[in-house]
């Protein structure tokens, strides 16, 4: 057998014999990693829930802080853009072809307010705890319960092709560069974030509307799942209205190539 240096020497009691551990060694290694992570939290957390999604909640707080700010920026916009115009109808030169060819070209882009009849579109998401209706579909899945993005376009493009003079979603006047975008179940419209239920406001003939409404096949698959799923649609006609021009600005912006 070999000599190991952990074996007894001759001449030496057991008692004074004193073995290497490593089970020791690590044991108090584990020890002081979990001291160092308990600082650490303690560090981080300053007093504060850690486990909570407070920085999502934050988050939150801040988008719709941004929002409400844009709104507000929004308005002030369209304010100015009235005192410039009351400026240059003062004195401006331009001849009386000239002032109704930028009258028609300032309607055509939206940014003037519209009058006539119009009819509204109401999406909204279907109840938390809803069951198929009908038999022969499937149990819903949380994806059949939300309004989705294409949902709202097909709405505006049916209201489009049905002649519509103009268009309001929520409280915003879409122009040629507009773009209904959705994240998650939100709706983000020219730098504001809304939340169901969704309104879509056109003014045109009301019965063009409707049967552009009903020809659409993106709307004829959405009422399936407002059927059988109870996802909202409502449609009003609401008379003679006053739309607002569009008041957000109309400067493009566009990628450019690095010199």
């Amino acid at each position: 057998m070999s000599n190991s240096a952990d074996s007894p020497q001759p001449g030496s009691s057991p008692g004074t014999i004193r073995r290497f551990r490593p089970v020791r060694v690590l044991t108090v290694a584990v020890f002081a990693l979990a001291g160092l992570i308990f600082f650490t939290s303690f560090n981080t957390a300053k007093g504060t829930n850690i486990r909570t999604d407070a920085s999502l909640l934050k988050l939150s707080d801040l988008i719709h802080e941004r929002s409400h700010k844009n709104g507000q920026l929004d308005e002030s916009n369209g304010s100015l853009r009235e005192d410039v115009e009351s400026l240059a109808e003062r004195d401006n030169g331009s001849t009386k072809a000239e002032e109704a060819k930028l009258a028609a070209l300032e309607k055509n882009a939206g940014t003037q307010k519209l009058k006539g009849e119009a009819l509204t579109v109401t999406l909204n998401d279907a109840p938390p705890n809803a069951t198929a209706k009908l038999p022969g579909y499937p149990e819903p899945q949380p994806d059949y319960l939300v309004i989705h993005q294409q949902d709202l376009q097909a709405v505006v493009n049916a209201l489009w092709q049905g002649g519509a003079k103009g268009i309001k979603v929520m409280d915003q006047r879409l122009i040629s560069t507009s773009a209904v975008r959705c994240v998650g179940n939100t709706l983000i419209l020219q730098g504001r974030v809304y939340s169901p239920p969704y309104k879509i406001q056109a003014v045109g003939d009301p019965e063009k509307l409707q049967k552009a409404l009903s020809a659409s096949k993106a709307i004829q698959n959405y009422m399936v799942y407002v059927n059988v799923y109870g996802l909202g649609w409502k449609v009003d006609e609401d008379g003679a209205v006053t739309m607002p021009g569009y008041s957000g600005t109309v400067d493009l912006h566009y990628a450019k190539p690095v010199e």
